[in-house]
């Protein structure tokens, strides 16, 4: 089994983002969802042992952005973004892994990637 985290940072402002709403789903359908807090992070997203499997993590940005008095076009370049990623069985002696995916965001770019 794995366990799973997210970070999520406004390359805007240049501050974690605070306040943002995140959904977990999974091969369940929804597993988890949250908001930030002040350091850009869900406390508990997840699960403690999150099966093998596809996942998908949302982000309310357009939301985010315009709590921040953004002004945003109609519609917003990014209204949601969603980051599709997969649990490995783990094999042997393994015992699954942790799975960081942080989400760098702007209102018109984002990145992310597997932290540790």
């Amino acid at each position: 089994m794995s366990s799973l985290s997210t970070h999520v940072l406004d390359t805007m402002h240049g501050t974690p983002a605070a306040g943002m709403a995140v959904r977990l789903t999974g091969p369940y359908g929804l597993a988890a969802q949250g908001v930030t807090n002040e350091d850009g992070r869900v406390a508990n997203l997840a699960p403690a042992d999150l099966a093998p499997g596809r996942y998908r993590l949302s982000f309310a940005v357009a939301d985010y952005f315009r709590g921040r008095g953004v002004a945003l076009p109609d519609p917003p370049f990014l209204d949601e973004v969603s980051i599709d990623f997969g649990i490995a069985q783990s094999s042997g002696a393994e015992r699954g892994g942790h799975y960081h995916v942080p989400l760098l965001v702007s209102p018109f770019s984002y990145s992310t990637y597997r932290g540790s």
